[in-house]
C-alpha cells in the first residue's frame, strides 16, 4: 500500500471526486437545458382524405410526436392528395406533408416554390389498385374505354397516375370514358351504380377498400409489366413507378391467395429547406423510432426503413434530417 495514500485517505479521495463529478454533473445541467429541451412550437401537417392511409399514418404521428415533443402542436389538415400536398409545403401553407414521388417530380417542372422543397424520409410505398365489381366484363385497363370510372380528386396522386395509365392503352381520359373526381371516401360506394370502375393508389391495406371486403365484393384488374413499361416512356416523373406485385395478403378475403401485378410509387415524407433544423431532426427521429407502434394500426407504415429512409430523391434531404441519420449511423 502506498505511504503517501493510506487507506482512510485513498477512500476520502475517492468520494471527493466522486462529489466532484456529481457537481459537475449539475452545472452541465444547469447550463445545457435549452439544447436538452424538445422544441415547441406549431407545425401544420398536410394528410389525405380520411378514408385513406395518409391520414391515418399523420395522425398516428401526430400522437407519438406529443410524446416526444409535448410542447409542439401538430395541426393535421386534409386534403385532396399528393399534388395537393406538395403544393401546400412548396407555398408554405403547410409544413410537413407525405406525397408521392412522381407527384414531387411532377410539382419540380414549375410548381411555385419547387426549389424549396426538401426530404425528410422515404416511408413505404403506394400501390395502384383498380377496382371493378365481381361480375364486371372489364379484364384490363383498355377496357375502361366507353365506361363510368372514378380517376381521384383533382389534386390528388392517383389523378396523376390513372391519367398516365389510361393514356398508355390509348384513352383519352376526358373523351373516352365518363370520368368522376372520386376518391376513396366516395368511389367504394358508388361501385356499380353510378360506377363502372375506380381507381385508387395507396397504401396496403387502405382502410377504405378494407371495410368495402365487410360488406361487398369487388375484383382486382391487373396492371401488367407491359404497361408499366409503357408509361416510363411518357415523362421523367413515370420513372419512379415500378412494375410489382399486390401481396395476396393486403385483401384476403377478395384475392383468395392471388397476388395482383400493380404497380408501386415510393412515399416522401417532405418539407421546406426554411424549417428549424432542431425541429426537422427531432421529428425524423420520432418517425424512426415510432415504426413499430404505427405499424401496429398502419400496416403500411411497419415498411419504414432507417436503411432506405434517407433515399428522398428526387428530393435532397433537409438538415435537419441528416443531422439525424448522422448521429445513427453505425
Amino acid at each position: 500500500m502506498s505511504k503517501l495514500f493510506p487507506r482512510t485517505g485513498r477512500r476520502r479521495l475517492l468520494q471527493s471526486a466522486a462529489v466532484a463529478v456529481v457537481a459537475l454533473g449539475l452545472l452541465l445541467w444547469w447550463l445545457l437545458p435549452l439544447e436538452e429541451e424538445p422544441p415547441r412550437g406549431t407545425v401544420t401537417f398536410s394528410t389525405g382524405t380520411r378514408a385513406g392511409v395518409y391520414y391515418e399514418y399523420g395522425d398516428r404521428l401526430r400522437k407519438e410526436l406529443a410524446k416526444d415533443m409535448p410542447g409542439l402542436k401538430v395541426e393535421l389538415l386534409t386534403s385532396d392528395g399528393s399534388q395537393e400536398n406538395v403544393a401546400r409545403v412548396a407555398t408554405g401553407k403547410a409544413d410537413f406533408t407525405i406525397a408521392a414521388a412522381d407527384a414531387v417530380e411532377t410539382y419540380k417542372l414549375g410548381g411555385e416554390g419547387a426549389d424549396r422543397l426538401r426530404g425528410v424520409a422515404r416511408l413505404y410505398d403506394d400501390y395502384v389498385q383498380l377496382v371493378v365489381p365481381p361480375h364486371s366484363e372489364i379484364e384490363s385497363v383498355a377496357d375502361l374505354r366507353g365506361k363510368r370510372v372514378a380517376i381521384g380528386l383533382p389534386d390528388s396522386g392517383v389523378r396523376l397516375i390513372a391519367t398516365r395509365l389510361l393514356k398508355a392503352v390509348g384513352i383519352d381520359p376526358e373523351k373516352d370514358i365518363t370520368p368522376y373526381p372520386d376518391g376513396i371516401d366516395t368511389g367504394p360506394r358508388k361501385l356499380g351504380t353510378k360506377l363502372d370502375a375506380f381507381f385508387w393508389s395507396g397504401g396496403l391495406p387502405t382502410d377504405g377498400l378494407r371495410k368495402l371486403t365487410k360488406t361487398e365484393s369487388f375484383r382486382f384488374i391487373p396492371v401488367s409489366p407491359d404497361l408499366v413499361a409503357k408509361l416510363h416512356k411518357q415523362r421523367a416523373a413515370t420513372r419512379y413507378y415500378r412494375a410489382t406485385n399486390m401481396p395476396e395478403s393486403a385483401y384476403p378475403t377478395i384475392q383468395m391467395g392471388q397476388a395482383v401485378p400493380t404497380l408501386a410509387v415510393s412515399n416522401l415524407l417532405i418539407t421546406r429547406k426554411d424549417m428549424d433544423p432542431r425541429l426537422t431532426e427531432w421529428l425524423t427521429r420520432t418517425v424512426i423510432k415510432s415504426r413499430d407502434r404505427i405499424g401496429a394500426h398502419v400496416h403500411s407504415a411497419q415498411l419504414v426503413d432507417l436503411r432506405t429512409a434517407i433515399y428522398t430523391d428526387p428530393l435532397t434531404l433537409h438538415e435537419g434530417a441528416r443531422r439525424y441519420y448522422r448521429s445513427v449511423k453505425p
